[in-house]
């Protein structure tokens, strides 16, 4: 694999679109900022090509999480180029993050090592449910309920420490709130569920941050929210929608929308940084 240069984000953007279900977070990341700054959501990028086309990209982004769209499963040539670099995580479809850890000798420990569904759907096809409820953005939603919300989502979904959670819950309720990124489903001014779009393109949103409480989970909330949230997006032009479930009775509620099953997804987090060995 080869460093990507400036020259090559066409034909990068190009291979990530065609791919797009498998790499919202690099597509989503080289569209916002290029391959150049110092946003932890910038990235390094290499690339591999066979007759002439790519064929295999490699993205690493400043904070560290390793995010790779390998078709061609070159997972030893794409760990020789992290040789000396830090991680802090690996996310992407099963096979290639699964390969990617074993190729670059990553083997925790970590803070979540797990294996999900992944699913998309056409928004076409989105089957909307009624009852109670209204989604409005983040912002306009009660601060100190929303940042609890997120506190407890960071330790229950994603196996933040609470120490860890505690530190970085404003900093994720702020990038919410500039991002415009999520909405809360309210009953007059009572907050129900939680959920947002944690990438987001002009043709395909991938959604993430859902959250019921669980004094009212059971209820339907948070599939009206997500209903509703990309009903809104079909309307401004969005076409698709994929995801990943964090348990059964979530992808229940992803199941009774309309999704389907396209595969598996993995998340793999460091508890601590790791330099990857030549």
């Amino acid at each position: 694999m080869t460093p990507a240069v400036p020259a090559d984000l066409a034909e990068v953007d190009a291979f990530l679109s065609a791919h797009v279900t498998c790499a919202m977070f690099p597509l989503t990341n080289l569209r916002q900022h290029g391959m150049s700054g110092d946003d932890p959501q910038g990235q390094d990028l290499w690339l591999s090509r066979h007759g002439g086309n790519v064929s295999d990209v490699l993205a690493l982004t400043r904070a560290g999480m390793v995010l790779p769209v390998l078709p061609s499963a070159t997972y030893e040539l794409a760990a020789r180029v992290l040789a000396g670099r830090t991680v802090s995580g690996i996310i992407g479809r099963q096979d290639w993050a699964r390969g990617m850890a074993q190729a670059c000798g990553v083997s925790g420990p970590y803070t979540l090592n797990r294996d999900e569904p992944h699913f998309a759907l056409v928004l076409s096809d989105l089957r909307l449910p009624q009852g109670l409820g209204q989604i409005v953005p983040l912002a306009q939603a009660p601060e100190d309920t929303i940042k609890s919300w997120i506190h407890a989502y960071m330790i229950e979904a994603l196996d933040t420490t609470k120490a860890q959670a505690d530190t970085e819950v404003f900093t994720r309720y702020d990038r919410y709130v500039a991002a415009n990124s999520h909405v809360v489903l309210m009953e007059g001014t009572q907050p129900l569920a939680m959920c947002g779009f944690n990438a987001r393109l002009p043709q395909i949103v991938q959604v993430g941050g859902v959250y019921t409480p669980p004094a009212l989970r059971g209820r339907g909330h948070a599939r009206r929210a997500i209903g509703q949230h990309l009903a809104q997006a079909r309307m401004a032009g969005v076409q698709r929608a994929v995801l990943f479930s964090a348990s059964e009775q979530a992808s229940n509620t992803y199941r009774a929308l309309g999704f389907s099953q396209i595969g598996q997804w993995t998340l793999l987090l460091l508890a601590n940084p790791q330099v990857i060995c030549g």
